[in-house]
Formats: structure tokens, C-alpha cells, sequence
């Protein structure tokens, strides 16, 4: 299966194209971002590699404009590693990545979690900030509200900052409206 969507950013001048394919039970995801953040324009490529139980085994960034970037692998079960294959301590326990400049690391532990309608989650994520590309451990809980055949919606927890957000997704996971922040306008 291949899907691809588009995203607008609600708070700042950004767009997204995602390319997703799922084959063999993996799922990888491409995407481009071009995006402001902090006054500054910025072209970004992200790609996410998951196994067949949706656990981040890779993820890379890196800014298209030359240089910056970063590339973390992981072993699936909350230990990974940084390009030259050390171990990053920090994010022990954190099965999923979390990008901020994408509604699509919203989809990893969705899909991962498969809650049921009322069932919670705490999880530990590797969160990524752009354009700092810093990577730090964070609490996150999602809930899931409603899921039917055609999709659902999701309250999406960072617990420490307190922020909440109520996702609307399609059948797959991928974010259709995520209030405040991002809104799908095209995907197929």
C-alpha cells in the first residue's frame, strides 16, 4: 500500500508532502517539509522506518538547504543509537520518534498502541525539535475517543507541558486535523 497526503501548518507558514508505503508488514515514511520556524525559512526531509508492529527502527532528518541533519537508529524495544552506532542513553525506553514539524509521528504510536475506544496510553517518545534538531526524552499519553471503520479521534497528551490535542485521523492513522496545528488538504 502507498499513500500520499499533504499538510498546512495552521500557526505558521509551512506545507508537507508525505509519501507512505507499507510493504511486508513495515511501514516507511518520506517527507519533505518546507516550513518557518524562529523568522527563518527552512527546507526539511524526514524518513521513518518502522517494523511490522509499528516500533521506530530509524529515523533521519536532515535540513535540504546542506548540512544539518541527524540519524538515529533503534532497536525497537526503547534503546537506540546515533550515526556511528553509540548508544543515546537519554531516550532508553522511548519506542517512539516524534518530530515536531510533522502530524505523521502522531500516526507511529496510534497505529502501534491499537487502543481501543476509552483506553489510554503512557508512552516515552524521542522527541525532536526543528530547526534545533535536539533530541530529548518525552512523556506523552494519547486516549483513544472514538475509532470506527473510517477512522477516529485520539486526545494526544505532552505531559509534562500539559499541552492537549484532539486528532481526527482516516482509517490508516494519518492525521486529518490536528486543531491549532496542522490540516490535511490533500491525500490519496
Amino acid at each position: 500500500m502507498k499513500r500520499q497526503v499533504m499538510w498546512l501548518r495552521s500557526d505558521t507558514p509551512s506545507m508537507e508532502h508525505l509519501a507512505l508505503i507499507m510493504r511486508g508488514g513495515e511501514a516507511e515514511a518520506d517527507g519533505i517539509v518546507l516550513g518557518v520556524e524562529n523568522g527563518a525559512a527552512f527546507p526539511l526531509r524526514y524518513t521513518v522506518r518502522c517494523d511490522s508492529r509499528w516500533r521506530v527502527r530509524r529515523a533521519g532528518v536532515s535540513f535540504v538547504d546542506g548540512g544539518r541533519g541527524l540519524s538515529l537508529t533503534a532497536d525497537g524495544e526503547g534503546r537506540w543509537f546515533d550515526a556511528s552506532g553509540a548508544a543515546v542513553p537519554a531516550l532508553d525506553g522511548c519506542v517512539d520518534v516524534d518530530i515536531t514539524a510533522t502530524p505523521l509521528t502522531n500516526t507511529l504510536p496510534i497505529r502501534r498502541l491499537a487502543l481501543k475506544r476509552g483506553e489510554s496510553a503512557d508512552i516515552k517518545v524521542a522527541y525532536v525539535t526543528i530547526p534545533e534538531l535536539r533530541v530529548t526524552p518525552d512523556e506523552q499519553r494519547y486516549t483513544c475517543l472514538e475509532t470506527d471503520a473510517a477512522g477516529g479521534r485520539y486526545r494526544f497528551e505532552q505531559v509534562g507541558s500539559g499541552f492537549t490535542a484532539v486528532l481526527q485521523v482516516d482509517a490508516d492513522g494519518l492525521v486529518e486535523d490536528y486543531p491549532g496545528l496542522f490540516k490535511r488538504v490533500w491525500g490519496a
